[in-house]
């Protein structure tokens, strides 16, 4: 290697840099953001503070670009005013429902929320949406929205620390997370005999004396639409948890068919 001196050396070792993070700054431009909405409110939980976790954490783990549909009404029976229009989910790669409105019942406004759907847009499911739009004929029978998210669920108890495994810790979604404990959260009375065919359990959780509960999995919405779901995330302190974002941002890539490193920054890989 020819001699140089360190002024020299210094140049080339600074031009090098440059080079390589130009290219790190024109890969991040060449990547085209996925469009999430995320809607929520109603009962029941602090969604003032959580649509803010959840935006910004998912925002600071992968290219999502992030709108957020927050309705401040904290009944069960309040219908969230993005679903007003027809076309509520025009422009977006993914939908996350995270509304707690069990008495939104009317199967024509239901029909309105899963069209999109229906027609193949991705979804995310979080917590109290596994609760919501509780149609005629609920819990007997395979309900509009029961059908959606891929498993049942009809109450919870109270809120102590839930123990999460995962069961299949090498799907795409679950691959490198570990298992971890919640804080006081509640956990939905989900077992695995409630799973439709179209469904697939990634994680159960259990507190002291309980079951086993399915908290996280995935359902083939009818045969074609790819679902996330987890029924974690009551307290503002499981959402705002690094592994709950983990989570939930790699089940919204997966939903979308984006989970690989393009997609994903960095400090979530």
């Amino acid at each position: 290697m020819p001699n140089c001196s360190f002024p020299e050396f210094r140049a080339v070792v600074l031009a090098l840099c440059a080079v390589i993070i130009s290219a790190d700054i024109a890969r991040t431009e060449d990547v085209k953001p996925v469009k999430a909405l995320l809607v929520l409110g109603g009962c029941c939980h602090d969604y003032n503070t959580q649509k803010d976790l959840l935006a910004k954490g998912i925002a600071a783990r992968a290219h999502v670009e992030v709108t957020i549909a927050y309705d401040p009404d904290t009944t069960t029976s309040h219908l969230n005013p993005v679903y007003e229009n027809a076309d509520w989910a025009k422009g977006f790669d993914v939908v996350i429902h995270d509304e707690c409105s069990s008495d939104v019942k009317d199967l024509a406004i239901i029909d309105r929320i899963l069209e999109p759907h229906r027609q193949g847009l991705p979804a995310v499911l979080l917590h109290c949406g596994m609760h919501s739009y509780r149609s005629e004929g609920y819990p007997k029978t395979v309900t509009p929205w029961f059908e959606f998210t891929g498993l049942q669920s009809t109450g919870h108890g109270r809120q102590t620390p839930i123990n999460i495994s995962f069961v299949v810790p090498e799907q795409a979604v679950t691959r490198g997370l570990a298992n971890w404990t919640t804080v006081n959260e509640e956990l939905y009375n989900n077992s695995e005999d409630k799973l439709l065919e179209s469904a697939s359990a990634l994680a159960v959780g259990k507190q002291e004396n309980s079951k086993d509960a399915v908290v996280v999995w995935t359902n083939a919405y009818r045969g074609k639409t790819k679902v996330f779901a987890t029924t974690l995330g009551h307290n503002n302190e499981t959402v705002a948890d690094g592994r709950y974002l983990d989570l939930v941002t790699r089940g919204l890539l997966w939903s979308c068919g984006k989970l690989d490193d393009k997609h994903l920054k960095l400090s979530a890989k």
